[in-house]
């Protein structure tokens, strides 16, 4: 199973972007998948994330302002990130499940592929 993240960059605060995951060797939508971050120097955290079975779950800094989606046709799971922020500066991984329909966690460990992350820089 391979997972490959795109869509990262630099932008300006209050801006967006549009990252996705494209992943191979597994079918995403009979698995819960997510987003987490990692800033420098600080532990890699939960961004959002959505069931197998459609449900989308956000962490507190993000809600409102991001969006997670799946396409199941084209077997890709999207971040719409909008009025990003300096604190969203982090690079971004995608991660699946292992285990089918089982529900959705924000702890890392119950993911067990990943994705080589983007870098994603808020800056003027």
């Amino acid at each position: 199973v391979q997972l490959v993240e795109s869509g990262g960059g630099l932008v300006q605060p209050g801006g967006s972007l549009r990252l996705s995951c494209a992943a191979s060797g597994r079918t995403f939508r009979h698995y819960a998948s997510a987003w987490f971050r990692q800033a420098p120097g600080k532990g890699r955290e939960f961004v959002a994330g959505i069931s197998w079975n459609g449900i989308q779950y956000y962490s507190d800094s993000v809600r409102g302002r991001f969006t997670i989606s799946r396409d199941n046709a084209l077997n890709t799971v999207h971040l719409q990130m909008n009025n990003v922020i300096p604190e969203d500066t982090a690079v971004y991984y995608c991660a699946l499940d292992n285990e089918r329909t089982r529900q959705l966690t924000t702890y890392s460990s119950q993911y067990y592929f990943w994705g080589q992350g983007t870098q994603v820089t808020v800056s003027s």
